[in-house]
């Protein structure tokens, strides 16, 4: 797989894992030190991520992929944004679906790619 297959595929694994629930797949696939930025600001540790989406405080339902675009590739670090229409439950909420927008950085440790950031909004 060429390193851009590879990012885009980690993106998918990533929506896959949320839906899923398969954390064991989350923890491979992100960084120890990952952050997720929140649509609300809120940057969000990847434990406190994955605890949440163990625990059903975040449930990601469903997530149809729209669109991979804007890849860049440079040297060991790359990004991209992906745009899926994400049906969840946040923290409390009904079920809403967003058309949701995550841009999302790789880096590539010991030969292989993972997820070191992520920003979300909507598009």
């Amino acid at each position: 797989m060429t390193d851009k297959e590879t990012i885009v595929q980690l993106y998918r694994d990533e929506n896959t894992a949320m839906v899923e629930k398969d954390i064991n797949k989350l923890n491979e696939i992100l960084a120890s030190t990952m952050k997720l930025t929140h649509m609300t600001g809120y940057v969000q540790p990847k434990l406190e991520w994955i605890d949440q989406i163990q625990n059903d405080e975040m449930q990601y339902l469903s997530s149809h992929e729209e669109a991979i675009k804007d890849i860049e590739i440079d040297d060991d670090k790359a990004s991209l944004v992906g745009q899926n229409q994400v049906q969840a439950k946040i923290w409390g909420g009904g079920v809403n679906t967003w058309p949701l927008q995550m841009k999302m950085y790789f880096a590539k440790q010991n030969g292989n790619w993972i997820i070191t950031n992520q920003v979300a909004s909507t598009y």
